[in-house]
């Protein structure tokens, strides 16, 4: 019996020492803990924006024995809406699985479908990652519609789990995400992007969680245009040029360059970025040129195709109007700011730069931006048209004029303002330029209607959200006459005379047009006659006629011509709208006969003087002629 119990006891103390050696080799399960850092905010009005890396760090389990192949890992994400990172070859694309955020000169690409082999070293912390394939490429999963799904895997990714004495790294990066189809959220929380994560494979791998806000979503862009005020007749300097819009933006990284390397100097420089843990704040992500294994185009991986884009578009622009653009946004001044003169060289007196991207397409695709030199800073006190001007191809009364940023302040939120310049060769006898409104448009750019994963060099790219508004009025060469009383009734009648002054000994150029006479009052207890056209009043001519009986019109040197009606038993007063501007008018009342009382009196002009009005309102009537001091 004393035996039997000694036997008990030594079982049982064999039974503890191997548990406790089975957990010694075992160790700590294998988990991750999954962290998306400080999710960044992206533009709501954006198809292709950088969500925020995911981190997760793995720790515990037991590494690989010597010899045996690392287990592999299938990774998968979904996005609560398109990713839409750029398709390399086929449905590689440029997001990336990296492991142990391995330094610039230790990256090597695993260019195989299924995932690369490594063997493994029995030994805590587990493979040395260095020396390895420790950069994946992903392929996009797609919907029913080739480019269309959310998801995005790596498979066959060998994962060594390391032991309790190291943490393993696994990073996802330059993910991009249509944020344009989640919207921009309530009034007080903005929408978010959420990604969640799905790990398969020969072992267990939890992820804790497995569900990250990596990106809120917000509008990135107000845009506004002043209102230009033009008249046919007269040189486009004296009317409302130049004329500013800006484009703010709402959060401090909104606008950004291309590249860690682009300058204003330098707007086509590119360099790697390509050190995980740096922040560039630039469109491109993680960016790797000479990584090595080189395969399907994993080079362009992460490399934006532009800075941030500003696209102005002017559409409805009247008959024979030309616009120019400053080449480069207006210097902002700031009193904080040493030695900033707003000259084309002084950079501190700049938030944010940005130059005019030639050759750009009607969408704000393509082209390169200008170099600093070549955008020079227009002053818009010189009358003339500067070389730091770009002039807009106008084709259909549309154009379209793209700037790109090139240098940005991400710690400052900023605006970008920009001249722009109307012109046009005025001759209000030929119609031209053209009567009527033009209006503008900004948004980002590239635009495009690409919600989906695309291969072309669209990153970032944008949705339209733009609003047209008004930017430049033409209005017709016009004198505007207003008579304030005149008769037909009580035995009195009202002679009436317009002249045209415009032919003088001054040099001034002529003009000439017809008059429209407007009635308001009444006709004998009766509605007042419809509004009455003459014939065109050429310069020294000058249309007359009676209330009682017409008249008509008297070129200069010649016999009267053509009918001007009358308004027999009108009392009240009369507007005559002259689409010429040096208009004067003269009535005439009397009895008939005038034998016992008459009274004349010179019209008066409703509109702003010609000269000396740059600046002031204009009066109701929208244009200005000559007053000669009434």
């Amino acid at each position: 019996m004393v035996t039997f119990r000694k036997s008990l006891l030594l079982l049982a103390v064999v039974t503890l020492m191997a548990t406790v050696a089975n957990a010694q080799l075992i160790g700590p399960a294998f988990t991750c803990n999954a962290n998306a850092g400080v999710p960044p905010t992206v533009r709501s009005e954006g198809l292709a924006e950088l969500v925020g890396d995911v981190v997760l760090l793995c720790s515990g389990g037991t590494p690989t024995p010597v010899d045996l192949e690392v287990p592999r890992m299938n990774f998968r994400i979904f996005l609560n809406t398109n990713v839409t990172s750029r398709l390399l070859d086929g449905t590689w694309n440029e997001a990336l699985l990296m492991i142990d955020d391995p330094a610039p000169v230790d990256q090597y690409l695993c260019g195989d479908r299924g995932g690369c082999s490594i063997l493994g070293v029995g030994k805590e912390p587990g493979v040395d990652y260095r020396g390895h394939p420790n950069v994946y490429q992903g392929t996009h999963i797609t919907g029913n519609t080739a480019g269309e799904g959310n998801t995005v895997e790596w498979l066959g990714v060998p994962i060594d789990p390391p032991g309790t004495q190291a943490t393993r790294i696994i990073r996802i990066t330059n993910v991009r995400a249509n944020a344009a189809q989640l919207g921009v959220g309530g009034s007080f929380i903005p929408s978010q992007l959420i990604m969640f994560i799905s790990v398969t494979g020969t072992t267990a791998m939890p992820i804790n969680p497995s569900q990250l806000t990596v990106a809120f979503v917000q509008q990135g862009l107000d845009f506004s245009a002043e209102d230009g005020s033009f008249l046919q007749c007269e040189d486009p300097m004296y009317g409302d040029n130049p004329i500013d819009i800006e484009f703010s933006e709402l959060f401090a990284t909104a606008f950004k360059r291309r590249n860690v390397a682009t300058t204003a100097d330098s707007p086509g420089s590119i360099a790697a970025q390509n050190t995980q843990t740096v922040i560039y704040n630039t469109e491109s992500g993680f960016y790797a040129p000479a990584i090595q294994n080189n395969m399907h185009d994993a080079d362009e991986a992460g490399l934006a195709s532009q800075g941030t884009r500003l696209v102005a578009q002017f559409k409805g622009l009247p008959d024979g109007v030309d616009l120019y653009v400053s080449a480069r946004n207006k210097p902002h001044f700031d009193a904080t700011d040493a030695g900033c003169d707003g000259s084309a060289t002084t950079l501190g007196c700049y938030r944010d730069i940005a130059t005019i991207v030639e050759d750009a397409n009607s969408n704000g695709a393509g082209g390169s931006p200008a170099t600093l030199a070549a955008a020079v800073a227009w002053d818009p006190d010189n009358d003339d048209i500067p070389t730091g001007m770009f002039a807009v191809p106008i084709s259909g009364n549309a154009g379209t004029a793209t700037w790109e940023i090139v240098q940005d302040a991400f710690n400052n939120t900023g605006s970008v303002e920009f001249w722009i310049m109307v012109d046009y060769a005025p001759n209000s006898s030929a119609g031209i330029p053209g009567l009527g409104t033009g209006s503008v448009a900004g948004s980002y750019g590239p635009l495009s209607t690409a919600a989906t994963a695309i291969s072309a060099d669209l990153q970032p790219r944008f949705e339209d959200r733009s609003e047209d508004m008004v930017f430049v009025t033409i209005n017709s060469c016009a004198t505007n006459l207003l008579w304030p009383y005149v008769t037909n009734q009580a035995g009195f009648d009202t002679g009436m005379v317009i002249s045209n002054t415009s032919m003088d000994p001054f040099g001034t150029a002529t003009q000439e047009g017809k008059c429209t006479i407007n009635y308001y009052g009444n006709s004998a207890g009766g509605n007042p006659p419809a509004p009455d056209t003459t014939p065109v009043v050429g310069a020294g001519g000058y249309a007359v006629w009676t209330l009682s009986s017409g008249g008509g019109v008297k070129p200069y040197g010649m016999p009267i011509e053509g009918v001007i009606n009358s308004a027999p038993g009108f009392e009240g007063y009369v507007i005559a709208q002259c689409l010429f501007q040096y208009a004067h008018g003269y009535a005439f009342i009397s009895d008939l006969g005038a034998q016992k009382l008459a009274q004349g009196y010179i019209a008066l002009i409703m509109d702003s003087p010609i000269w000396g009005c740059n600046e002031c309102d204009l009066t109701r009537t929208g244009t200005k002629s000559e007053p000669l001091n009434q």
